[in-house]
């Protein structure tokens, strides 16, 4: 220890922007802990950054996404068996959204991502791309022709885009769980 007030020798002093401001309570009063400056004032400690958009997609759990994106091709391959007419239009689609819709939700739940909105939409996503696909291989080999959005590339944009929305809401729900959990 170094027995006289003042900078310990082998350390510099920082400079004088650096250096919170001295406290205005009178000498003897404690002051509370906490930072010099109220926040959101100059000189304040900047909030912590927001993650980049790459950062975000990177923090994705990958195989959550992409299971939970492919258990979602029930949709299409129960109408290309028959079994949504079989059981009933428009009861089976809904039914079937429905029942995905909640397993996404309770995935995301119990996984407990550190992006859960993120993670809704990237399933989203995720099952309208493998959808794409699935609909490029099966329908020339079902029907002969290529049918669907791809067929249609002006459809594949809105088709993304409605399951990028199905996947926020999914995602919304399993972030608005997970906050009335922490409480």
């Amino acid at each position: 220890m170094n027995p006289t007030p003042g900078p310990v020798p082998d350390r510099p002093t920082p400079p004088a922007s650096s250096v919170p401001p001295a406290s205005s309570a009178p000498p003897g009063v404690p002051v509370p802990p906490g930072p010099a400056v109220p926040p959101g004032r100059p000189g304040a400690p900047a909030p912590a950054a927001s993650p980049t958009l790459g950062e975000t997609v990177r923090s994705l759990s990958w195989p959550l996404v992409l299971g939970l994106g492919a258990l979602a091709l029930v949709r299409p391959l129960l109408s290309v068996t028959g079994l949504d007419d079989a059981i009933g239009r428009p009861a089976a689609p809904l039914l079937t959204t429905l029942v995905l819709t909640v397993v996404w939700v309770v995935a995301i739940v119990v996984a407990r991502p550190a992006h859960p909105l993120a993670t809704g939409v990237a399933v989203g996503l995720a099952y309208g791309v493998l959808a794409l696909i699935l609909s490029a291989v099966l329908s020339p080999i079902l029907t002969g022709e290529l049918q669907g959005p791809v067929a249609h590339p002006v459809a594949i944009v809105p088709m993304l885009l409605t399951n990028a929305a199905w996947g926020a809401l999914a995602g919304a729900v399993a972030l608005g769980l997970l906050a009335a959990r922490r409480r």
